[in-house]
């Protein structure tokens, strides 16, 4: 799974995916490091998504804030 233009969910149940697999001992040492790779880009993935809504939801809240008022 490509990271780019990834949701959040999707993002979720891949990382998901690939600790079950782990979990269960169903991959060999030849695929433990891509999937370890592939999980450290996911988890990179999530954590900017994850930053840039908040900040997208902190920058509506601060839009409903009145501005204060300026005295000359």
């Amino acid at each position: 799974m490509s990271s780019a233009n990834v949701k959040y969910s999707e993002a979720v149940k891949r990382l998901e995916e690939i600790l079950e697999n782990i979990d269960r001992s169903s991959v060999g040492i030849d695929e433990l490091a891509d999937l370890v790779k592939e999980a450290s880009d996911l988890i990179k993935t999530c954590r900017a998504l994850l930053t840039s809504s908040e900040r997208s939801v902190k920058e509506s809240l601060d839009a409903l804030e009145p501005s204060s008022p300026t005295y000359s």
